[in-house]
């Protein structure tokens, strides 16, 4: 199957819209993120062409997610759960479960990478744990 294949801009836009809208409203993760992003309309724009790159591999985001969410102070495993339980859900909702099953994959390795950064950044000198190793 080509990446064309597996879905439109349109259903990027309605999962990456609709999970927000949740990350938003959750009563842990959302105020995380309301206190570092100013404008929503620009960063839900930025996530829909990272997200269109990840499914569609259409190159549109243009960017570096590492070192802006390693620099976050006071994250751990538990939240870096909580989003992926969050974008799951929101996946599961999704008519088009061909294209959620490939973001929830994408989705699981995302918060992976990010995890081990964050946690490299910030104690260096203790090796890493996954977000499954306990």
């Amino acid at each position: 199957m080509l990446p064309t294949d597996l879905c439109s801009e349109q259903e990027i836009t309605v999962l990456v819209h609709a999970f927000y809208a949740r990350v938003r409203q959750d009563e842990t993760l959302g105020p995380i993120f309301d206190a570092h992003i100013d404008d929503w309309d620009q960063h839900l724009a930025k996530l829909v062409d990272f997200w269109s790159s990840i499914l569609l591999r259409t190159g549109r985001f243009k960017g570096t997610p590492m070192p802006r969410h390693a620099a976050l102070p006071g994250l751990n495993a538990p939240l870096f759960q909580r989003w992926l339980d969050l974008f799951r859900r929101t996946a599961a909702e999704q008519p088009n479960q061909g294209m959620a099953e490939q973001a929830c994959t994408a989705a699981e390795r995302i918060a992976q990478s990010l995890w081990m950064g964050y946690q490299l950044r910030h104690d260096p000198e203790v090796m890493p744990q996954g977000l499954h190793d306990g």
